[in-house]
């Protein structure tokens, strides 16, 4: 039976962990080859095994654009192109606006906008006619974000370059799309400095809050991504699609 990325080569940029990690098993039982990023070394390693070492790995900076380039030109090297780009890769760090420092400013932004911008544009000489690129923006995109305001407006501009980079480079056969996730159970829940029971106390907060009354699982984005990736979306250019359990009905 065909698999839908059968002879494919996707990259995935924050592959290592989370959302990126599901995305980039799913996409191998697909029949895709695989690239993926992350800053974490160790991370790295874990997730090539984690994968049946059937993975190429970067470690690369997401808010560095050198070691952006730097990985494209050994990608395109290795592979001549790629038919999928997943630009997942982020950071987040709850913060009152009234405290966050142009050094806390400049982390989020390099991560979440400019290396977002900067990896697609990179990558834009190893796309392939009809290839598909995959943005992870967020549904603080849309909705108030208290205490994650730099977070939460990277994520618009992303929405926002979507519909442009959309209609920009269609005419080279690339589709644009994102994908909006509202509360995935990742990692990402554990990084924000929080003791253990604040950290599970909001967690709770959130599920109970959540129309289906759960976290999603990063397995259920993954499932997206592969139907955005696949010839399944052939006609769909330039759209967010809100993965959310209904929590941005509210």
């Amino acid at each position: 039976m065909q698999r839908r990325l059968d002879g494919k080569k996707a990259l995935i940029t924050g592959g290592n962990s989370g959302i990126g990690l599901a995305t980039a098993k799913l996409f191998v039982a697909q029949g895709a080859q695989v690239a993926i990023t992350g800053r974490n070394a160790v991370a790295l390693k874990q997730a090539q095994t984690d994968l049946g070492g059937q993975a190429l790995t970067f470690k690369c900076d997401a808010g560095k654009v050198g070691e952006i380039q730097d990985c494209m030109a050994t990608l395109q090297a290795q592979w001549g192109g790629i038919d999928v780009l997943v630009v997942n890769a982020a950071i987040a760090g709850p913060a009152p606006f009234e405290h966050v420092s142009e050094a806390q400013f400049d982390e989020l932004a390099s991560v979440n906008f400019k290396g977002v911008f900067f990896t697609i544009q990179k990558a834009l000489p190893l796309l392939s006619a009809g290839a598909s690129v995959i943005v992870m923006t967020s549904i603080s995109n849309q909705m108030g974000s208290p205490n994650f305001s730099v977070y939460a407006a990277c994520k618009a501009a992303l929405r926002s370059m979507v519909q442009t980079l959309g209609l920009e480079l269609i005419p080279r056969g690339i589709r644009v799309n994102a994908i909006s996730p509202g509360p995935i159970a990742t990692p990402m829940w554990n990084k924000f400095g929080m003791p253990d029971e604040v950290a599970q106390a909001v967690q709770a907060d959130v599920q109970q809050k959540s129309p289906i009354k759960r976290f999603g699982q990063t397995d259920e984005v993954a499932r997206t991504a592969l139907f955005l990736a696949s010839d399944d979306a052939s006609y769909i250019v330039g759209q967010e699609i809100v993965v959310d359990g209904g929590m941005s009905l509210l």
